[in-house]
């Protein structure tokens, strides 16, 4: 539910701003915007997250159908607010290398290579990026900023529309974040600091250790030497949060996962790791499952027999199934199906790569036009377009598919969101069934997905379709009866869960940072 936007006092009648700034990528900045964007929720200020351009693969579709970064719709969940466009209006979304896909204002505006977006392009983002900034302070009592990389990068500084060019368009003071988990956290920062001139330097106000592990007595004469030597203040020591449940929009978060050693589950689910792996938060849910262990594998030897293997999406789909051809994914797949594998999935870019062809006729992810054979477990062919399909969708579960999820079924209810450039057409309806029955705006409803009869191969189009409780349950117990195991029924509730969790990083900020200063730097009585 939206909350209220309330008006307090503050330093004038524009929203007041704060930006949060790393010494490097995955400091934690945007898990920190998150919590800080709850805090001032919570102590009842109209609060909007906002992060000029973006660079993911795994993006966010916000309720009108626009597509933007997806750290900033989490960020405008913790907020309880709906998220705009406003919140991210550049995203860039990787195609290959030195090769992207721009995303103005939550739709495609072309595919440029880095030095065409840096020459062209960023000279002219200025007003795009300030306008968005600008109705948003308009809204809210409270927006909050977040960088992207280091400030300090110099080959990017003259064109700069994230960091510290804009801090001085909006005036805006600067946090400086810093990951000590990594080492030479002193070095980062100073080094920050040396890089910046000193205009951009006066706008930092303060410094946050974030991660860290031990006896915090210890660390304490490296703050003191920290605060002499550079005249700024640590703010806070940000502890390292084991099992953060915030979702991801850095696929660098996947090395992570591939290699931590998970007890022996009841089931066994191998999502396969292509290099332009996409919303991969789907599976998010399925890692919460206690009787669940998700695997990310990136090869043939990695693979094994798991009981699910998980095609998941992609920004390059003919690509990545090269990618997967040459790893030997695709024998790998098909050893393991008739080696105790009972259901092979596929989502979005997944989804296609399980039809039997895959046709490009405009170069929509690549330079030049392109087609390719499917992985053929489907009878569908994907074809890409010139216009992107980006929607939330409503639904349930098709009454009349084979793939049963729940022994005495009824209607189950559905809701997830596309994001993709390709339409599917399946060719033999006779050897499959439709998974979901999706209502349109009109009120009319239409199918959507397919699967196999026997429901060991399915494809969809719908993100966040594991995040349907009583669906994913549901399937994972049709899985587990298979085994011979007993069923759970439903463990928990993937909303429940993500509330709790923005409480829970709040409650660490809050507990860990000077909030009191924090409000003063932004001027806020």
């Amino acid at each position: 539910m939206e909350k209220s936007k309330s008006r307090v006092s503050k330093k004038d009648s524009s929203g007041a701003v704060l930006m949060l700034q790393g010494t490097a990528s995955d400091v934690g900045k945007s898990v920190v915007t998150t919590a800080l964007c709850r805090i001032f929720t919570q102590d009842g200020y109209g609060t909007a997250p906002y992060k000029s351009q973006n660079m993911a693969l795994n993006s966010y579709v916000t309720e009108d159908g626009k597509e933007i970064g997806r750290a900033q719709g989490v960020q405008a969940e913790a907020c309880g607010i709906k998220a705009t466009t406003d919140m991210n209006p550049i995203l860039i979304k990787p195609v290959k290398d030195m090769f992207s896909q721009i995303v103005v204002h939550g739709e495609p505006y072309q595919q440029m290579s880095a030095s065409d977006y840096r020459e062209h392009f960023l000279p002219r983002a200025k007003v795009t990026v300030m306008d968005a900034l600008d109705r948003l302070r308009d809204q809210y009592d409270i927006v909050v900023m977040e960088g992207a990389g280091s400030p300090a990068e110099i080959n990017l500084k003259s064109n700069d529309i994230v960091n510290m060019n804009l801090a001085g368009w909006a005036d805006a003071p600067v946090l400086l974040i810093a990951d000590i988990d990594r080492g030479g956290v002193f070095a980062f920062i100073v080094g920050t600091l040396e890089l910046l001139e000193p205009h951009e330097r006066q706008r930092v106000k303060g410094f946050i250790i974030n991660k860290f592990r031990g006896d915090i007595k210890l660390l304490e004469p490296g703050l003191d030497w920290l605060t002499k030597r550079t005249g700024i203040p640590v703010l806070g020591v940000l502890p390292f949060i084991e099992e953060l449940k915030i979702e991801a929009e850095d696929s660098v978060v996947l090395d992570t996962l591939r290699h931590r050693v998970v007890d022996h589950r009841d089931i066994d689910i191998a999502v396969i790791q292509y290099p332009r792996i996409s919303n991969f938060t789907d599976f998010d849910p399925l890692r919460e499952e206690k009787d669940i262990s998700v695997r990310y594998v990136k090869s043939a030897s990695e693979l094994g027999s798991p009981d699910v293997i998980i095609l998941p999406g992609t920004k390059d789909t003919i690509g990545d199934l090269e990618y997967l051809r040459m790893q030997g994914l695709d024998d790998g797949i098909a050893v393991a199906m008739g080696s105790g594998t009972q259901q092979l999935v596929g989502i979005c870019g997944g989804y296609q790569m399980l039809g039997e062809m895959l046709i490009d006729p405009f170069a929509v992810e690549a330079s030049e036009p392109r087609s390719a054979e499917g992985l053929a477990y489907l009878p569908v062919t994907t074809t890409f377009l010139k216009e992107k399909t980006t929607v939330r969708v409503h639904g349930t579960l098709a009454l009349e598919h084979s793939l049963r999820l729940e022994e005495n079924q009824g209607v189950t209810a559905i809701e997830g969101y596309e994001i993709h450039m390709g339409e599917t057409d399946c060719s033999n309806k006779n050897n499959v069934t439709p998974l979901f029955r999706i209502e349109q705006i009109t009120g009319e409803h239409v199918h959507e997905g397919w699967g196999t009869l026997d429901g060991a191969t399915w494809g969809t189009y719908l993100h966040g379709v594991f995040h349907n409780d009583t669906l994913r349950r549901s399937w994972l117990d049709g899985i587990r009866v298979k085994k011979g195991l007993k069923t759970f029924g439903q463990t928990y509730s993937s909303n429940i869960l993500k509330e709790q969790e923005f409480e829970r990083i709040a409650e660490v900020v809050r507990n860990h940072v000077d909030m009191e200063q924090i409000y003063a730097i932004m001027g806020i009585r």
